[in-house]
């Protein structure tokens, strides 16, 4: 696996079918990200996606900019030879050339293959697949046959889970986006109220969905694949499940939990936590919109 990665170095990023080795090509975060998992150049352009996501959240802060470097991405500009794209990213870690080449650039190549092999073990132990969608040309009737019936709503069902939960993910994207960029905390406590309100909808859908055709699966399980909140006891769970229920809009969300400051600092401190700067005002701590 690591020699895989380092053989991409060559002409770094984006990943070309020449240059991606099988082994990578045959990893389950790559297949299941594939639109075409039996075509191998789309399963490289799921290779090349998957690693711009890993170099993008590298877990090195200090070598995170350099290891983005040396594949080709920014700081680097597309094009660069290894050389040049080398002795960027030593300047980038603080390192002469050689001292880079040889100590830090092997530790950087591990890195993110271990980062590859846990994605993959994390889609090899996801209990559910988003399914693929392809083009269709013509209309798709439905026939009046109970079989039928019970297909297309199982179908039906499972595309409002997964656009429940990929709404999710996008707003928890956003808020860890603002606190990434230092953003005005009244706009990152709107976002984390968003992101509640869009989490807890989806847990109800997953609830609905594994009720009704997947008993063997946790509905915690499934809605865990929108990303990381912060960490909820059953009770505080269910609350906000409770108040997204039915469809229910942001406002009504936000007026169902009104005066429960408790879950609001729970949910919203979970994300502020980590920014180091000075406390909120007692008026921005309740979570409020």
């Amino acid at each position: 696996m690591t020699a895989a990665v380092g053989r991409l170095l060559r002409r770094g990023l984006p990943v070309t079918l020449a240059a991606a080795d099988p082994v990578l090509l045959d990893l389950r975060g790559v297949v299941a990200r594939a639109v075409d998992p039996a075509d191998e150049s789309s399963r490289t352009a799921a290779l090349d996606g998957t690693l711009r996501g890993l170099l993008a959240r590298f877990p090195d802060g200090r070598y995170a900019a350099a290891a983005r470097a040396l594949f080709g991405l920014p700081p680097a500009t597309p094009g660069q030879n290894l050389t040049v794209r080398r002795e960027l990213a030593a300047g980038q870690a603080g390192h002469e050339v050689h001292h880079f080449r040889k100590r830090v650039e092997p530790k950087l190549i591990e890195t993110l293959a271990a980062e590859l092999l846990a994605d993959a073990d994390r889609f090899t132990r996801t209990p559910l697949i988003a399914p693929r969608l392809a083009a269709v040309a013509a209309r798709q009737p439905v026939v009046a046959d109970p079989f039928a019936w019970e297909v297309a709503e199982h179908e039906e069902q499972l595309s409002l889970l997964w656009s429940a939960v990929y709404a999710a993910r996008a707003e928890l994207l956003a808020v860890e986006r603002l606190i990434s960029l230092r953003a005005d905390r009244t706009d990152i406590l709107r976002a984390a109220v968003t992101a509640a309100w869009r989490w807890a909808a989806a847990r109800a859908e997953a609830i609905s969905y594994t009720t009704a055709f997947a008993p063997d699966l946790a509905a915690d399980d499934l809605v865990a694949l929108a990303g990381w909140t912060p960490a909820l006891t059953a009770a505080q769970a269910s609350r906000l499940t409770e108040a997204a229920a039915g469809g229910a809009s942001r406002e009504q969300f936000v007026a169902h939990l009104h005066g429960e400051t408790g879950l609001g600092n729970t949910w919203t401190e979970g994300f502020l936590a980590a920014l180091p700067t000075p406390d909120l005002r007692p008026d921005e701590k309740n979570g409020s919109p």
